[in-house]
């Protein structure tokens, strides 16, 4: 008998342990070479583990487990051979999906009805049952059901004998109840615990730590986006034609933010003891939703790109971080961070910095605004900005200086070609 070894590898420089977040097979499965087996959390992302070789999986963690780095977390049998008649768990997902894609495409095709749900409570009989279209629930109240989706399974009945009325079923309405169960509150005081993965818990501790660490401080500012808006109105297509990507407003942000930290380098530095660190480049860290929680990838010298590269560099990596193939070298580094709560609808916010760096932008949802434009009131597009930094190494004159610089190039884009400056200026070489 052969058997392999599988131990876990070094998901990134300075990891030293990883949690088994979860098994993808169990124990004695057959499993296929590059076959992915199992889920791990480090603190910086998930990722995948795959078998190394095929053979019986023998498992030496269970989920949940702390593991270090070259530990051994399972054994496989090499020299089994593939039990016949048997499939992977891998070779059956495709036609398990395609099934459940028919399924819903039936159910989205059938015709929705309102079938009565079984009444918990036995008649007076003591054995009978009666559902609650039959007996139960009053003419109205049924009528009700019927209309709204109601799932008078998790009604309380207020009338004589436990009967439904109406008013029951308008309370339980009001209350959130649905026909789905997945929707709504469920009429319980029922709670559960669930373990923290090791990525929440490292977000957690990072969190704190700054709140205690750094002296934080949050500067304001507004910028008209109707400049920017009519540039991708006039130009998406072609845009998305020629480069085959998006045109979004995350590449303005990004361009405007590099251009201002070459003017204000230490909005783009940290602190490391005694001395200050200040980079000549601007490596950008965007703040992106994923299934595992907020993941912050990297685009590395962001001030050298165009805004196609830029774009397409944000949506390579923030579909790696959707799909948790993201790598933790592809989330360390960076200098600065862009958050965006404007695509939750959030109006104003607070960015917390993203450790070691000293500074964070916050960008928040486009409300049209009335404003005073030439001394004419105007209604504007307005996003509200957001600039939390780290007030031992920024003063206050240079993070609003940064914040204005930022808003400057956003209601002049065509600025960000010329570095800034006003391109009269340059065109006249003053």
């Amino acid at each position: 008998m052969s058997v392999l070894e599988m131990k876990v590898p070094s998901p990134g420089e300075s990891i030293s342990e990883v949690e088994i977040a979860q098994w993808m097979v169990s124990d004695g499965d057959y499993v296929e070479k590059d076959q992915t087996i199992a889920e791990v959390d480090s603190d910086k992302a998930t990722l995948e583990l795959p078998a190394e070789d095929s053979g019986i999986i023998t498992l030496k963690a269970a989920e949940g487990d702390v593991v270090k780095v070259g530990q051994v977390v399972c054994l496989i049998d090499t020299s089994a051979e593939k039990p016949a008649g048997k499939t992977t768990k891998a070779e059956v997902s495709t036609p398990v999906v395609e099934a459940k894609e028919e399924a819903k495409e039936e159910a989205k095709e059938a015709p929705k009805t309102v079938a009565p749900s079984p009444d918990p409570i036995a008649n007076g009989s003591g054995n009978e049952k009666k559902s609650y279209a039959e007996g139960t629930t009053s003419p109205a109240a049924a009528k009700l059901v019927a209309e709204n989706g109601v799932n008078v399974s998790k009604i309380h009945g207020t009338g004589k004998d436990g009967r439904i009325t109406k008013q029951d079923v308008v309370s339980a309405m009001a209350g959130g109840f649905s026909t789905d169960d997945t929707r709504g509150w469920g009429g319980t005081r029922d709670s559960r615990r669930e373990r923290m993965s090791m990525l929440r818990r490292k977000v957690a501790e990072r969190l704190v730590a700054v709140k205690n660490e750094t002296a934080m401080l949050t500067t304001f500012n507004e910028v008209d986006m109707k400049p920017i808006m009519d540039l991708r109105t006039k130009y998406k297509e072609k845009f998305a034609k020629h480069h085959e990507v998006n045109l979004g407003f995350m590449s303005f942000f990004t361009k405007a933010v590099t251009e201002a930290l070459h003017i204000f380098p230490s909005v783009n530095g940290q602190i490391d003891g005694t001395e200050m660190i200040l980079h000549d480049y601007a490596d950008i860290g965007i703040a992106v939703s994923s299934p595992k929680g907020l993941m912050v990838p990297v685009v590395r010298n962001a001030e050298q790109m165009s805004l196609a590269e830029i774009e397409a560099e944000i949506k390579r990596l923030a579909i790696k971080a959707r799909d948790g193939k993201i790598t933790p070298d592809e989330m360390t580094g960076g200098t600065f961070t862009i958050t965006n709560g404007g695509v939750f609808g959030s109006m104003l916010s607070t960015p917390i910095i993203n450790p070691p760096q000293s500074a964070i932008l916050g960008m928040h949802n486009i409300v049209e605004r009335p404003v005073v434009i030439d001394g004419k009131v105007e209604i504007r597009p307005i996003m509200y900005l957001a600039l939390s930094y780290d007030h031992r190494i920024i003063d206050g004159k240079e993070s609003v200086s940064f914040l204005v610089k930022v808003k400057e190039m956003l209601e002049n884009p065509e600025r960000m070609l010329f570095g800034g400056k006003d391109p009269h200026e340059v065109l006249l070489g003053l």
